[in-house]
């Protein structure tokens, strides 16, 4: 199975940064999309931004020019730079990685992370 951990959750006041990070161990043949969601109390889950192993980015419309994803292929590990960060984006953050495993089972895998709170305060 493909696992993954999280890191850099927390406590911040509005206007601050945080960088999440989420590293994918196992047995990994090759990863496509890297992606954070997050889910905040009484809300559905929400893509924040994901990534192409060719580098392409998507932003969700709340997040765009404050967070930027961004992803170290030989470490298996994406990251989440979160910067002027609003008492809305208060939420649980999710790490998804999906690609192919490696031997013997060449398929195809998409894996959570545990999650990792993040909390803004004014």
């Amino acid at each position: 199975h493909v696992q993954l951990v999280e890191s850099g959750g927390g406590l911040v006041q509005a206007g601050g940064s945080l960088r999440l990070s989420c590293v994918a161990s196992g047995r990994i043949l090759r990863i496509d999309i890297m992606a954070w969601y997050r889910q905040a109390p009484g809300k559905q889950l929400e893509l924040v931004a994901a990534i192409t192993n060719g580098g392409s980015t998507n932003y969700a419309d709340s997040v765009k020019g404050r967070f930027t994803i961004s992803r170290d292929n030989a470490k298996n590990t994406v990251y989440l730079q979160m910067n002027s960060l609003k008492l809305e984006d208060t939420a649980v953050y999710y790490c998804n990685v999906s690609g192919i495993r490696g031997s013997p089972s060449y398929r195809y895998f998409d894996s959570w992370g545990q999650g990792t709170q993040v909390t803004v305060s004014s």
